[in-house]
């Protein structure tokens, strides 16, 4: 009887150790318990309204394709009624973020204020736009902003090259460009003619930059304009013109977009954080932490030019510390 007690007592014991989990595997971590009595992990939930700039608007959908592989379950929906109009949305508590290819302004900062909204300003990226010509050209290396303006403006009478500098040859000039939905298109019209979506029509538009590159690699006397991310993949193809933009000439470049020397055709680009939904709603944290712990790869992927590591020590620093409070 003590030998079949004792055998017994070593089954049990055996059976025991083999459901022990080992010590160097501890159970996951879980959070939420379902009626089954399994454990599940937590997951990341919610809706995020983002508008404003057309021209920030596909990095930001960019982002969100990419955020979402990750959060699968976080909508990020990307609006394009313009800055103006994204900061009037934004400062109506209507979304959560704002594109804005320019600083907020003073009545659209009362706006907010009237309303109640709080603000964080957080530059994402820069923009640059490069102007390109046939490789044959070789009287053209420069031009002024008045120039292009004189180019481009609504019933521009310009046919050729000599009608922009008697210096030129009388060749005939063909016009290349982004389509009138780009955004563009948008900061081409207003940085050069003065006027967002003022442009001569006699040109061959199209929303797909490798149009303009082979129209102007292919004609000798053709002029176009894309984003200069666009011109470094195609600098064997085309060549780049620099701008006068009052402070002598300017060749485009990473350098001078991010330093803003190359004007008026660089500029910095932000989205503008609804402080509230940054408190309540939890995906909105996340969401911009990866947008700027990524924003090289992001920037580059929606054809732009990244943040200097200086430009992005300080987006993290506003984003950390908090922005414009209203009482």
């Amino acid at each position: 009887m003590r030998v079949l007690a004792l055998a017994c007592l070593c089954l049990l014991l055996l059976s025991a150790c083999g459901r022990q989990r080992p010590s160097s595997a501890p159970p996951p971590a879980t959070t939420e318990e379902d009626p089954l009595g399994a454990f599940k992990e937590e997951t990341l939930t919610g809706n995020i309204r983002v508008d404003g700039s057309s021209t920030v608007a596909p990095l930001l959908s960019f982002a969100a394709e990419r955020f979402r592989r990750q959060e699968p379950k976080v909508k990020v929906s990307v609006g394009t009624s313009g800055t103006g109009g994204g900061f009037e949305r934004f400062c109506r508590g209507e979304t959560d973020l704002s594109n804005a290819s320019r600083p907020i302004e003073d009545d659209e900062k009362k706006l907010c204020e009237k309303n109640r909204v709080g603000w964080i300003e957080l530059q994402v990226a820069n923009d640059g736009i490069s102007l390109v010509v046939n490789k044959e050209n070789t009287w053209a290396k420069c031009l002024t902003v008045d120039q292009l303006k004189k180019i481009w403006q609504p019933n521009s009478a310009v046919d050729s090259w000599k009608d922009i500098d008697p210096s030129f040859p009388d060749e005939k000039l063909s016009l290349y460009g982004a389509g009138t939905d780009s955004g563009t298109f948008d900061y081409f019209t207003e940085a050069i003619v003065g006027e967002e979506g003022a442009s001569r029509t006699d040109y061959t538009p199209s929303e797909d930059d490798n149009v303009t590159v082979q129209g102007v690699s292919g004609e000798k006397g053709a002029l176009g304009y894309f984003g200069l991310s666009y011109y470094l993949e195609n600098k064997a193809k085309v060549t780049a013109l620099g701008v006068d933009g009052g402070d002598g000439c300017v060749e485009p470049s990473v350098e001078t977009v991010q330093d803003c020397s190359y004007k008026p055709l660089a500029r910095p680009l932000f989205v503008y954080v609804n402080e509230d939904a940054l408190a309540e709603k939890p995906a909105v944290d996340p969401f911009l932490t990866f947008l700027l712990d990524n924003q090289a790869t992001l920037t580059r992927g929606a054809k732009f030019v990244p943040m200097t590591q200086q430009q992005l020590e300080k987006s993290r620093t506003e984003f950390n510390a908090g922005g414009v409070a209203v009482e």
